[in-house]
């Protein structure tokens, strides 16, 4: 069990928070690349978080040129096992209302040009997907967002757009005909990457606007975004220390998520190339141990 209780995907400010007791900033180099920025490793409610602006600090990465892998495959060199996303959205449903959190269950892709698996280069797995988010952490989640005071919406379809331009109001439309409850531009992928890594992974959707389906209400820019997440980043931060001392009293993992791997793996292990098992070390050693080198 990792000594970081829990990995934080969101914006800046939340390691900025009051009562976290920063402990170091980590730079990682990975397979994949550089992840979007150091991770913030800290002490909250006497337990270890890490944290890491997706974006970067300062916001300086758009949603296609985040280093997905990077990001995760840091999380998994940091040990840790349990990711909780704090992500800005548009609501699809009047019921979703701006500074509301929906905890998602589902996703829909509608991006064009990410690479969004670990695998391949000689080496096969095929992961389930059909439940994409963790069924504890989530729940967690959910009550934690309640205690919080906020108002709190337990499943919902996230559809992931590429970006970085909003919706037009023709896609909008018809994204609402398909039944889906909020829209963005950044998780599928992320929880893709989390299932195949053994990583519990949820999602705190902060409605920011109604996109631009709504009638009487403004369409959707930057300045309503930014107002939304100001008033949401509280609410967020509170949720983040709640969790974490539900985690402290009762830490081990029984969700399914910390085996995803067991069934998924195809590859015959004399067939995989050196380089490849190498490179996946971190996430597939417990079913391919790390070949032994040959004696000269």
């Amino acid at each position: 069990m990792s000594e970081i209780q829990l990995g934080v995907l969101g914006g800046s400010g939340l390691y900025a928070m009051e009562g976290l007791e920063v402990l170091e900033e980590r730079r990682l180099e990975t397979p994949f690349g550089e992840p979007s920025d150091a991770y913030v490793i800290g002490r909250l409610a006497g337990q270890k978080v890490a944290f890491l602006p997706r974006h970067g600090r300062g916001h300086r990465l758009l949603p296609t040129e985040l280093p997905f892998r990077a990001n995760l495959y840091g999380f998994k060199l940091l040990g840790v096992e349990r990711i909780l996303s704090i992500s800005a959205v548009g609501s699809m449903k009047l019921a979703y209302k701006p500074t509301d959190i929906v905890v998602v269950d589902q996703f829909f892709d509608r991006t064009r040009h990410r690479v969004d698996t670990f695998f391949g280069d000689g080496l096969v797995a095929h992961v389930s997907l059909a439940d994409p988010v963790c069924p504890h952490l989530s729940s967690l989640a959910f009550e934690e967002a309640q205690a919080a005071g906020a108002t709190a919406h337990r499943g919902g379809t996230y559809l992931c757009m590429e970006g970085p331009q909003f919706s037009t109001r023709a896609e909008s439309r018809i994204y609402r005909q398909w039944g889906v409850d909020v829209i963005g531009m950044t998780n599928l992928q992320e929880a893709r990457l989390a299932r195949e890594a053994e990583i519990c992974y949820s999602t705190l959707a902060m409605v920011t606007d109604y996109d631009c389906w709504h009638e009487s209400e403004e369409d959707v820019t930057v300045e309503t975004v930014l107002a939304a997440l100001k008033q949401n980043a509280r609410t967020a931060q509170e949720v983040i220390r709640r969790v974490l001392l539900r985690l402290a009293a009762a830490p081990e993992r029984g969700c399914p998520c910390g085996h995803a791997l067991a069934t998924a793996l195809m590859t015959d292990p004399s067939a995989i190339p050196a380089a490849t098992l190498e490179r996946l070390g971190p996430l597939v050693s417990r079913y391919y141990p790390p070949r032994s080198t040959p004696a000269k």
